[in-house]
């Protein structure tokens, strides 16, 4: 009988299985039922967002994937539930731990540019926010991102409106290492910001702020060829919201 090559599914799981057996140990504890491997909580909700569908779905399916089961070493198919409880137990130093391994596996070239978007919280249960009191903001998400590999480096997110020049240095000195070129619009036009990129050896092209005849020349000087890269931090943007909405949503 003919061996069928390996699908984009099947791949995707295992380069993901590989990577969580580099950031996280087999089990959480030695106390552990050992049912079930952190590698497998953490492949199954990767699996989840890559199909887009549902835990309860995507469990119905994996019935019938006997080579994505093989892949993952499963046995057994969990319930639901399961799988919720493990992905809110994980840490989100995993989840960054995993962002930054699967970086390693892309083309990048050190040109990284910083841009914040909007997510709404708007399919929050108007009841239960009613009843518990609560005021649902919307979140405020910066991305850094790769313009070669359209790949997105870190992330920063806050429900605060906390302006883009506080939020810049974090994701600076997170990334110092990967990032030779950091490029900005004139939210992030700040001198400590450019300071703090140059400490680190990372040239900064951001836009100034044009209250001067000075300033003016300063953007007139900037290196366009560089700078007009920035647009790829905004078709990322722009791929997350066409593919997975505008808004934030809890679904299992």
């Amino acid at each position: 009988m003919q061996t069928l090559p390996k699908s984009q599914l099947l791949r995707f799981v295992e380069e993901a299985f590989q990577l969580a057996k580099r950031a996280v140990a087999r089990y959480s504890s030695k106390f552990s039922k050992h049912r079930y491997t952190l590698h497998q909580h953490i492949v199954l909700p990767c699996l989840k967002v890559r199909k887009d569908t549902t835990y309860r779905t995507l469990l119905d399916e994996l019935i019938e994937m006997p080579r994505v089961r093989n892949a993952i070493s499963m046995t057994k198919i969990p319930a639901p539930s399961t799988l919720c409880k493990a992905f809110d137990r994980l840490d989100m130093a995993v989840w960054r731990v995993l962002l930054n391994l699967s970086v390693s596996l892309l083309p990048t070239n050190g040109v990284v540019g910083i841009d914040a978007s909007g997510f709404d919280r708007s399919h929050a249960s108007k009841h239960y926010t009613k009843r518990t009191k609560l005021t649902v903001q919307q979140l405020k998400v910066t991305f850094s991102i790769d313009t070669r590999a359209n790949a997105i480096l870190d992330l920063h997110v806050t429900t605060t409106r906390k302006h883009d020049t506080q939020i810049a240095p974090s994701l600076i000195n997170c990334n110092a290492g990967k990032v030779g070129v950091l490029l900005g619009d004139k939210g992030y036009d700040d001198q400590q910001i450019r300071a703090m990129a140059r400490e680190s050896a990372v040239r900064p092209l951001i836009k100034h702020h044009e209250f001067s005849s000075l300033q003016k020349a300063w953007n007139a000087r900037l290196d366009t060829g560089l700078y007009d890269q920035l647009s790829q931090s905004e078709t990322v943007n722009s791929r997350l919201k066409r593919k997975y909405g505008v808004f934030v949503r809890s679904r299992c």
